[in-house]
C-alpha cells in the first residue's frame, strides 16, 4: 500500500510540472494516444532538470534516442479535466458526420506493458533500480548530496535502458541506432535522423486583416486553427465577401482531425461554413463562440449536419498524434482563447487575438500563469497577434469606456442617444445597457448582426438585462427622445447598415435631427476612415451631435501593443517566433519586438499566405508552397468571380459600356441594319450626337474591310469593329470605354 502510495504521489507531482507551479486537476485521453507523443513528452517533460524546471540540452542525436527508448514520464504540463458542455449545441452525432475525439479514462493494460512500466519505475526510492551493483554503490555514497540529484541520475539510468550487465554508455548507443533504424523512411526528408516533422502553414492572416486561417500537419494528421473572413477592398467591386482558398485542406480531407476556433469574431469563423461544406471535421469553440457559429449554420442549412463541441479554458482535445489546450485570454469579446498545440516536434502556442486586461467587464484575467508554465517547460513555436504591435505601451482596459459613457450621457440630456458599435463587442453593449439603466433610458437594438449577438449573448449568460430593459423598435413611439438609447450597426461606415441608412435619410424607423446625440464606438478599421468620414459629415449636416474616438475615450482595442506581446514573450520564451494577424508593416514592428526581446534574427520567421513553414523540434525552415489565395463571394457564387470579371467591372466603372449593333445578309455580307450605338456609363447619346455619328461609320468601314478581305469568321469580324472603334473613341475622348460587338445574320 506504501509503495503505490508513493507511485502515485510521483505520478502526480510528473504531471502538475513539479517546483511548485500551479496545480491542475488530470484529463484523461483515449488509450493509445500517451504514446503516440512519448517521443514529444520525453523532450517537454522527462528532460527537465530537476532543479530549476528548464530543459536539460540535449544534442540531436541524444534527442531521437530518447523518442526511441520512449521515456515513460508524463506531460508535465496541468490540464483541467473538463466535460464538453453543449448547451444545446452538439447533441447528438449528425448522420455522416465525423465524431469528435472522447475523452475517456485509460483501460487496464496488459501483463508486459505493466512489468515494463513496473520494471521502468523500479521496486526501490526515487528511480534508483535497474543499475548495476557499482551504480547502486556510487548512489549510497552520494545520496546526501540530495534526493533531487539522485532523482535526476537515476531517471537518466534507467532511460538509457541500462542493465545489470551492460554498459549505460553501449545501451545509450543501441538505442539511438534502434531509433535511427525505426524511423528510418518515414520521417520528413532532409532532417537528420528521420526526426518527426511538423508543419505550420498560413493560408490567411498574414500581410492582411482577416481571413485569418492556419493549418499545424503531421505526417498523419491534420487540424484547423480559426476560419475567417475579410471584407472586399475598394478594387473588388461588387464583391460581398473574401475567403480563404480551401483547395489544400479539400486534397488533404482524410487527414483533417478538426477547427479549433479562437473566438466568434468573423475574421476568425466568417468562412467556417463555406468549409463545411466541402469537409465535414468536428469543430471545437468555447461557448459564445459556438453559439454565433450555429446562427451561420442555420443561415447555410447545415444544422444537425456538423459535430460542434463546446469546451472550457482549460480543456484538453487530443488530435490523433497533437492535442490541443484552450488558455483563456482577454479580448473585445468573451470567451476568446489562446491555444497550446501538443505535437511531436515540439509545443506550439499560438496567441490568437489578446490583450492583457487586469480590470475585465466579465470574467477573468487572461491566464498568465499558464503561459508561464508552458515557458518553464520549452516553448518550440510562438505565434503571435501583431495587429496593434506598432503601438507603444499597453492597451488600455475596457473600463475606460464605461466612465465615458456616463459622461457622454449626462451630457446628453433631454436627446435621444444613438450608439454605433461593433456587433460582436459584447462588453461594450453590456457596459451601454448598464449606463442606459442608471440613466432611466430604454434600449432598442437595430441591425441583423447586432440582434443576433444580443440574443445570443443574453441566452447564455453573458449579457446581463434588467427585465424590460431593451424594448422591440416598434415600441419607440411610446417613448420620448430622453428616455431612449439606440444600439446599432455602422461603426466601420458599412453601407448597408443602420448608421448609414440613417444619415442618408433611408432609415425606415429612426429619423435622425437636431435632437439626437450619436457616439460612434469603434475604430475606423484601415481602409474605412472616409467611410466612417462621410457617414460623420453626413449626420452632422442632419444637425445631430456627433461623438467619435478622437474627441473622447469611446472605444479601446481589443488586441496587445507592444509591452503586453514582451509580456506574453518574457512568460513562453520561445525557441522561434512566429508573428501573425496582420499587415506586413504590422508583421515587421512585431518581429521587431522579439528581437528586443533577445529572441537571435535567425530564429524569427515573417511567413507569408500560402508558405510551408517545417520544423522537427530541432530546427525551422521554409519548406515550399502550397495552393493559397483568395476566393470572392458575390451573392450566392463562391469563386466565380475571378481576375477577369473583376477586370470588366474596373472597366465598366471607369469608362462605361458602348453596344454596337448590326444586322448582315449572309449571302452578301452587306449591313441590312444598323449600326446602332448604345452607351452606358460612357457619354450621353443626346449630347454626343456627331460624335455617335462618326462611330456608325467607323463601324460600317470596319465591316467593309473584312467583307473585302473575305473573313468569315464571326469572332474576328467582331474583334476588327471593336479595335477601330476603341481607337476613335480614345482619339476623339482619351478614354477606352468597354466595346460590344452584336452582330446578326440573315
Amino acid at each position: 500500500m506504501t509503495e503505490k502510495k508513493n507511485n502515485a504521489q510521483k505520478k502526480t507531482a510528473a504531471e502538475t510540472g513539479q517546483g511548485g507551479s500551479l496545480e491542475r486537476p488530470n484529463i484523461y485521453v483515449p488509450e493509445g494516444f500517451e504514446e503516440k507523443l512519448q517521443g514529444h513528452k520525453q523532450g517537454a517533460g522527462d528532460g527537465q532538470n530537476g532543479k530549476n524546471g528548464r530543459r536539460k540540452n540535449t544534442t540531436p542525436g541524444e534527442q531521437s534516442a530518447q523518442k526511441a527508448r520512449g521515456g515513460q514520464g508524463g506531460r508535465g504540463r496541468g490540464g483541467r479535466q473538463k466535460a464538453a458542455q453543449d448547451a444545446g449545441l452538439s447533441g447528438q452525432d449528425p448522420k455522416g458526420a465525423q465524431k469528435a475525439p472522447a475523452a475517456k479514462k485509460p483501460q487496464p493494460q496488459s501483463a508486459p506493458v505493466q512489468q515494463q512500466r513496473t520494471a521502468a519505475k523500479g521496486t526501490g526510492q526515487n528511480g534508483q533500480q535497474g543499475q548495476t551493483p557499482a551504480q547502486k554503490g556510487q548512489q549510497q555514497k552520494t545520496a546526501a548530496k540530495g534526493a533531487g540529484q539522485n532523482g535526476q541520475q537515476g531517471q537518466q539510468t534507467k532511460r538509457r535502458g541500462g542493465g545489470e550487465n551492460q554498459p549505460a554508455r553501449t545501451a545509450k548507443a543501441s538505442a539511438a541506432q534502434g531509433s535511427k533504424s525505426a524511423s528510418a523512411g518515414r520521417g520528413h526528408k532532409g532532417f537528420k535522423g528521420g526526426r518527426a516533422s511538423l508543419k505550420i502553414i498560413s493560408l490567411g492572416g498574414l500581410g492582411e486583416i482577416g481571413k485569418n486561417l492556419t493549418v499545424y500537419e503531421t505526417d498523419s494528421d491534420m487540424l484547423i486553427v480559426d476560419c475567417g473572413l475579410a471584407f472586399p477592398d475598394e478594387d473588388l467591386l461588387g464583391v460581398d465577401l473574401v475567403i480563404p482558398d480551401f483547395t489544400y485542406l479539400e486534397r488533404n480531407k482524410d487527414k483533417l482531425r478538426g477547427i479549433f476556433i479562437t473566438h466568434g469574431h468573423e475574421d476568425h469563423i466568417g468562412s467556417l461554413t463555406y468549409l463545411l461544406k466541402k469537409v465535414n471535421v468536428p469543430v471545437y469553440g468555447t461557448a459564445l463562440t459556438m453559439g454565433l457559429i450555429q446562427g451561420k449554420l442555420k443561415e447555410h442549412g447545415l444544422v444537425g449536419q456538423v459535430r460542434l463541441s463546446v469546451v472550457k479554458p482549460g480543456d484538453i482535445v487530443p488530435v490523433g498524434t497533437m492535442s490541443v489546450e484552450f488558455i483563456h485570454v482577454n479580448h473585445s469579446i468573451p470567451d476568446a482563447c489562446a491555444l497550446a498545440i501538443q505535437t511531436p516536434a515540439g509545443t506550439v502556442v499560438y496567441t490568437g487575438d489578446f490583450k492583457i486586461d487586469y480590470t475585465p467587464i466579465q470574467g477573468e484575467v487572461i491566464d498568465l500563469v499558464r503561459f508561464g508554465q508552458l515557458g518553464s517547460k520549452g516553448v518550440l513555436a510562438l505565434l503571435c497577434d501583431s495587429t496593434n504591435a506598432e503601438k507603444p505601451g499597453a492597451t488600455p482596459s475596457e473600463r475606460i469606456v464605461g466612465g465615458s459613457f456616463e459622461k457622454l450621457f449626462n451630457d446628453a440630456a433631454g436627446k435621444r442617444i444613438i450608439v454605433a458599435t461593433f456587433a460582436s463587442n459584447v462588453y461594450r453593449i453590456q457596459q451601454i445597457i448598464d449606463t442606459a439603466v442608471k440613466t432611466g433610458r430604454k434600449v432598442a437594438v437595430f441591425g441583423r448582426s447586432m440582434l443576433n449577438v444580443v440574443a445570443v449573448a443574453s441566452e447564455l449568460g453573458y449579457l446581463n438585462v434588467k427585465e424590460g430593459t431593451i424594448i422591440d423598435i416598434d415600441q419607440m413611439h411610446s417613448y420620448t427622445d430622453d428616455q431612449l438609447v439606440v444600439i446599432c450597426t455602422g461603426s466601420q461606415g458599412e453601407p448597408m447598415s443602420a448608421l448609414t441608412r440613417m444619415s442618408m435619410g433611408d432609415h425606415r424607423k429612426v429619423h435622425v435631427g437636431p435632437n439626437d446625440y450619436i457616439i460612434i464606438s469603434a475604430t475606423p478599421i484601415p481602409g474605412n476612415e472616409k467611410l466612417v468620414g462621410k457617414v460623420v459629415n453626413d449626420l452632422m449636416k442632419l444637425g445631430a451631435d456627433v461623438i467619435y474616438e478622437r474627441m473622447y475615450d469611446v472605444h479601446v482595442s481589443g488586441h496587445a501593443c507592444a509591452d503586453e506581446i514582451k509580456t506574453i514573450i518574457s512568460l513562453t520564451r520561445p525557441k522561434y517566433f512566429i508573428p501573425v494577424h496582420g499587415e506586413y508593416k504590422h508583421l515587421v514592428k512585431n518581429a521587431n519586438i522579439a528581437k528586443s526581446m533577445g529572441i537571435p534574427p535567425k530564429n524569427i520567421i515573417i511567413s507569408d499566405i500560402g508558405k510551408v513553414i517545417e520544423t522537427d523540434g530541432v530546427e525551422m525552415r521554409f519548406g515550399g508552397t502550397v495552393p493559397a489565395g483568395r476566393v470572392m463571394v458575390d451573392g450566392l457564387g463562391v469563386g466565380d468571380v475571378g481576375s477577369i470579371v473583376l477586370r470588366d467591372r474596373k472597366l465598366l466603372s471607369e469608362d462605361g459600356l458602348i453596344v454596337a449593333v448590326v444586322t448582315i445578309d449572309s449571302a452578301t455580307g452587306e449591313v441590312v441594319a444598323g449600326p446602332d450605338l448604345v452607351s452606358r456609363g460612357f457619354v450621353y447619346v443626346r449630347e454626343s450626337e456627331e460624335m455617335m455619328t462618326d462611330a456608325r461609320d467607323v463601324v460600317i468601314r470596319a465591316l467593309d474591310k473584312s467583307k473585302l478581305t473575305g473573313y468569315k469568321d464571326w469572332s474576328t469580324i467582331k474583334g476588327s469593329v471593336r479595335d477601330d472603334l476603341s481607337e476613335f473613341m480614345f482619339a476623339r475622348t482619351k478614354r477606352r470605354p468597354m466595346i460590344l460587338p452584336v452582330i446578326q445574320e440573315v
